[in-house]
């Protein structure tokens, strides 16, 4: 049997398994360490190397602190220890080299050093802590908890800071250096993940990441509440505004915060709500899919025919209807790691919080 013609058949299993509409509901989550293994074998093979490093092709064929988060948290679900080790082995030692506990954002291959820039990334920071957390839990490993307690340590004590504009709250920085400019910061909204924030404090006690997760909630509902989440915003004692130093637009960076928003418990959130009509008013082409908005207008500036993207899009629209089955492609291992990741995510995601919108 081909690679492709198995991933596509997982994916008729899972509709199998709902039987008629209504019943995922009934019959509770797919256990995915068992029923959705050839999709995570796929993602393996297509974009994780034998010594744990996630490629990007789509970078220079580097790695980077947010992918190897992101792989580690799939391996934790999959229950994946060697590939979780793997990882974990490799991030160390090519990216924890900072002294403050967090890592580096980039590796690039075929350079004499390999890591030019020490600054990190705080969403591949929290999504490596939030790996740690569930895989010490599940693989019963001590050493992955402690560096969970280092990371969550150094994120709340260099990348959490008061908001300008409210002094009692607070907000994420995505670096250590760059993002604060005499008052002003800029600030990356996918970089909240609100479930990983709340288990990595929970696990860790280390409160302020909670805390921070709260606040950053209510300024993406802000934000939300005008339109379209911009890739990035800049917050100073006025409030926010959409940042000045990068593009105008809602694209490859903001498709995340509706994801992490559902995948959080929070389908009904103002930016999943803004999402949802967006998609409505672009309305639909074949293999084609929204992935680069203009937030004010909603006009669209950019398709991908990425199965990734339309899952996301599958489950932005069945999370704000009333439809069971989200319209999630099989998975294709032969797209690049981003979508490919981002469609993993869209279907645990749906397992775990939204079961009426599991694939069928």
């Amino acid at each position: 049997m081909n690679r492709r013609h198995c991933l596509s058949l997982l994916t008729g299993a899972a509709a199998a398994a709902l039987g008629a509409p209504g019943a995922r509901a009934a019959l509770g989550a797919l256990d995915l360490a068992s029923e959705a293994a050839p999709v995570w074998e796929a993602w393996k093979t297509a974009h994780l190397t034998s010594d744990g490093r996630v490629v990007d092709t789509f970078q220079e064929d580097g790695s980077h602190s947010e992918g190897q988060g992101y792989g580690m948290v799939l391996a934790a679900i999959f229950e994946d220890a060697p590939a979780f080790r793997r990882m974990f082995d490799w991030t160390e030692l090519n990216l924890a080299r900072r002294g403050d506990g967090l890592l580096s954002w980039r590796w690039l291959p075929g350079r004499s050093d390999p890591v030019p820039d020490r600054n990190n990334a705080s969403d591949g920071d929290l999504f490596y802590g939030w790996a740690l957390v569930r895989a010490g839990r599940s693989f019963a490993e001590p050493r992955y908890m402690t560096r969970a307690i280092e990371i969550a340590e150094a994120l709340a004590a260099t990348c959490i800071v008061t908001d300008p504009s409210d002094p009692d709250r607070t907000v994420l920085l995505p670096a250590v250096h760059g993002f604060a400019h005499d008052g002003r910061l800029t600030l990356n909204p996918s970089y909240y993940m609100p479930l990983a924030m709340r288990e990595l404090a929970d696990a860790t006690g280390v409160q302020a990441i909670a805390t921070c997760a709260a606040h950053g909630q209510a300024l993406i509902d802000r934000v939300a509440a005008q339109g379209l989440v911009p890739d990035w915003i800049e917050l100073d004692e006025d409030g926010w505004r959409p940042a000045r130093l990068f593009p105008p637009q809602s694209g490859y960076e903001a498709i995340r915060v509706p994801l992490f928003q559902i995948w959080s418990g929070n389908a009904g959130a103002a930016a999943v709500r803004a999402m949802a009509a967006a998609h409505a008013r672009a309305g639909d082409e074949p293999r084609l899919v929204p992935v680069v908005f203009e937030p004010d207008t909603g006009a669209v500036l950019e398709r991908s025919p990425d199965p990734g993207y339309r899952a996301l899009a599958g489950l932005v629209h069945c999370a704000r209807s009333a439809s069971v089955g989200a319209a999630i492609p099989a998975f294709d291992p032969d797209q690049p790691y981003y979508p490919a990741t981002l469609q993993m995510f869209a279907m645990i995601a749906a397992n775990e919080v939204l079961s009426e919108c599991v694939p069928i």
